[in-house]
C-alpha cells in the first residue's frame, strides 16, 4: 500500500481527535508519515518522535494487528525522540 493512501487513512482516523506533538513513521527508502497539527503528510520535517518501521508492519501497526509494545520488544519497530508523543500515539488507535 502507497505511503499517500496510509496518510489518508491516519487523517480519516484523526477526524473528531486531538493529536498534541508531532511524530514521524520513517519507512526508510519507502518514505515517511508525518503527524503534526493534528494533520498526516507524506511531507519529511523534524518532529518529536520518529518511530523507525517498514511499511508492511506499519500497516499491521495501524490494524492492530502488531502490538506497539511487542514490535519494540521484537525489534519490528524503534522509537528516538519524545517517548510521551509515541505513548499518545497508542491512545489515538484505540
Amino acid at each position: 500500500m502507497p505511503l499517500q493512501d496510509i496518510a489518508d487513512g491516519i487523517q480519516t482516523g484523526l477526524a473528531g481527535k486531538n493529536f498534541d506533538g508531532s511524530l514521524k513513521f520513517d519507512c526508510g527508502t519507502d518514505g515517511v508519515i508525518v503527524l503534526a497539527d493534528n494533520a498526516a503528510s507524506t511531507r519529511d520535517q523534524d518532529t518529536d518522535c520518529t518511530i523507525r518501521i517498514s511499511t508492511d508492519n506499519l500497516t499491521k501497526l495501524l490494524t492492530g494487528k502488531l502490538n506497539p509494545m511487542t514490535g519494540v520488544m521484537m525489534g519490528k519497530l524503534k522509537i528516538s525522540g519524545d517517548m510521551g508523543v509515541a505513548m499518545k500515539l497508542g491512545q489515538l488507535l484505540k
